[in-house]
């Protein structure tokens, strides 16, 4: 398990390469939900995501003969992007093998930033492939099965807890995270537990992307299939590590439609005044459902992990659901 001495030696190891990005009291979610909320402004990471973190932790912790032979990544999208464009500012050589569903703008800026770019058929194609090419010498940074990318996810629910405002003395008491393969609310959870005592954590996925409560339900981690628009959060499996950790550390992983989470995008736009992707508008529709269990005294931190959705996309799918 990932202890809060690891996560503080993550921020320690990225600090200057990565954004201490914004929390902020959110007067539109608060209205919107009927709660005081606070947000984690993720989404205006270097990157355009959480992901950076993760990346420049682990690409940081690399030998130099590692970093030398150069590192592969296997992507939804904001992975891909935070190891090609950390990879590149570092000075090492990256692959990154993503499907073809994911983002055409992911692809766009991980070969901008000097990336290999290996494209597959599905997202287990594209673990199949990293696999291939870690054996062939590469140096693998995982997007969740990693200890040193955990603790520095971590760094996210670390700032979280020393800039949310505390008011009257009563800080939060309920924050919700997304999920894909889980490295973002393993470490988030493991930081916020050590220094929140007694704060709940709550992870959120979207339906044809639930590897999470599904390893729940059957006890570890099981391969899924994958249908969510949701790309980025479209992991074929999670691992033992962030199974470990949800599973001891967050109260209930929620699901909801891709519809929702589109929705949530919408809602983040129009009250938050932020651009997200619906890998983080998913939170705005599982934080109504948290309200629903633990009643209206609570005070809810919301993580915003991303923003790396273009307005033709957000409302392509607006389209698609019937969504205003």
């Amino acid at each position: 398990m990932i202890g809060i001495s690891d996560i503080e030696a993550a921020a320690r190891l990225i600090a200057g390469h990565v954004v201490r990005t914004p929390t902020v009291e959110s007067p539109g979610l608060s209205a919107l939900l009927g709660v005081p909320v606070t947000a984690k402004l993720e989404l205006l990471q270097r990157t355009g995501s959480f992901k950076a973190r993760g990346a420049t932790a682990k690409l940081l912790s690399l030998s130099e003969a590692d970093r030398a032979a150069g590192v592969v990544a296997v992507s939804g999208g904001n992975h891909a992007i935070s190891v090609a464009v950390m990879a590149d500012a570092l000075g090492v050589k990256a692959t990154v093998v993503m499907p073809k569903s994911a983002p055409a703008r992911a692809v766009e800026i991980a070969e901008a930033a000097g990336a290999t770019v290996r494209l597959t058929d599905t997202m287990d194609g594209a673990f199949a492939l990293m696999s291939q090419l870690q054996s062939e010498g590469l140096s693998l940074v995982h997007p969740f099965d990693d200890p040193v990318v955990v603790a520095g996810q971590g760094t996210v629910g670390l700032e979280f807890a020393d800039d949310a405002p505390r008011g009257d003395g009563n800080g939060l008491t309920d924050v919700v995270v997304s999920i894909g393969g889980g490295a973002l609310i393993s470490g988030v959870a493991a930081a916020l537990h050590a220094r929140l005592p007694g704060v709940r954590i709550w992870g959120v996925e979207t339906e044809g992307a639930q590897a999470m409560s599904e390893a729940l339900a059957a006890g570890g981690p099981q391969p899924v299939r994958l249908s969510s628009i949701v790309s980025t959060l479209s992991a074929p499996t999670v691992s033992q590590l962030t199974y470990d950790h949800v599973s001891a550390l967050v109260s209930d992983v929620l699901v909801v439609p891709d519809a929702e989470a589109v929705q949530g995008t919408l809602d983040l736009a129009n009250h938050a005044k932020v651009w997200a992707e619906p890998a983080a508008g998913c939170v705005v529709p599982a934080a109504r459902r948290v309200l629903e269990r633990v009643g209206g005294d609570a005070r809810i931190g919301l993580v915003l992990c991303g923003g790396n959705a273009t307005t033709t996309d957000v409302i392509s799918w607006a389209e698609r659901f019937n969504l205003r």
